[in-house]
């Protein structure tokens, strides 16, 4: 080969190689955000064959395991919000995706919760928690009202909470619906929460999250996301154990941002049907809206 040859080679693989800015799956906050992009990107499409997938992927919707290619992520969406922890310590996101379904004839609306886990530069885990009409207090645009309006800013790096306090914070939220133990929850004000579509608060200072809260579930089943950088901790879960006493065990997602170790917002998706409440005792939910008769 002569040396002109070489270096034309040499020139055009450069070329042809991606950009040293370009970020690479890892798992850095740089990695992880460019594992989201990704996915939102497939979501949107309903294209995973742009996705890094691992060899033995495992997928799962709604706390089950489901088959990637019938799988909701194969449904094309415009996604109108998306917001995303980046958890470096267990190398996984969490991203909450906002579709009002009404950019496109014929779309349906969705929440969706996305949990990713990436394991050295391929996706290993893909999690995907749903809700969509029908499902107890649904309502796409609502999410998307109060959602869009909220700070989910990176805290102040004199003020981050640690990793351990995060999850305390959100370990006492969910602690109260057994034992009813309001007092021991870090509350914030003003402190605003949307379910599934549902709000409390009006943009007081005063708004609180201590309203409706029930006695007698075990949030049962926690799995924790945690993002310090925006003070966030998301929990996979389950509303109640899956018994007539304690809860359907619906699957569940409990979204948190804490400020100076207080509660200030707390989303929540429960995909369980709004017409399969039968109340607590019959294995249903009380509700989180606030006015205390609210059960499923």
């Amino acid at each position: 080969m002569t040396r002109t040859a070489f270096v034309g080679m040499v020139f055009i693989g450069a070329l042809l190689a991606p950009a040293a800015s370009s970020a690479q799956i890892s798992c850095s906050r740089e990695g992880l955000q460019r594992a989201v992009d990704l996915y939102i990107a497939a979501q949107a499409k309903g294209d995973t064959s742009r996705l890094p997938l691992a060899m033995g992927l495992g997928y799962w919707e709604n706390h089950a395991p489901a088959d990637i290619n019938s799988g909701l992520v194969k449904t094309a969406m415009t996604i109108d919000h998306q917001r995303s922890l980046l958890d470096t310590a267990t190398c996984q996101t969490f991203t909450e995706v906002i579709v009002t379904g009404k950019v496109q004839n014929g779309e349906k609306p969705y929440v969706l919760g996305t949990r990713l886990r990436v394991n050295r530069d391929k996706i290993a885990e893909i999690e995907i928690l749903w809700t969509t009409t029908g499902y107890w207090l649904f309502n796409a645009d609502s999410y998307l009202k109060y959602a869009t309006t909220e700070n989910w800013g990176a805290i102040p790096a004199g003020q981050l909470d640690t990793r351990a306090s995060l999850v305390a914070a959100a370990n006492a939220y969910l602690d109260a619906f057994l034992e009813g133990k309001k007092d021991l929850v870090p509350w914030g004000y003003p402190c605003n929460r949307t379910e599934g579509g549902a709000h409390t608060g009006n943009g007081s200072p005063t708004d609180s999250c201590d309203v409706g809260v029930p006695s007698g579930v075990n949030i049962a089943n926690r799995r924790f996301i945690v993002d310090e950088t925006i003070g966030a901790v998301q929990v996979f879960c389950t509303f109640g154990a899956g018994n007539a006493n304690g809860g359907s065990g619906a699957p569940d997602s409990h979204l948190f941002r804490v400020e100076n170790g207080k509660l200030h917002y707390v989303h929540t998706l429960t995909h369980l049907l709004q017409a399969n409440f039968r109340g607590r005792g019959a294995g249903g939910r009380a509700g989180e809206t606030g006015d205390g008769g609210d059960k499923r």
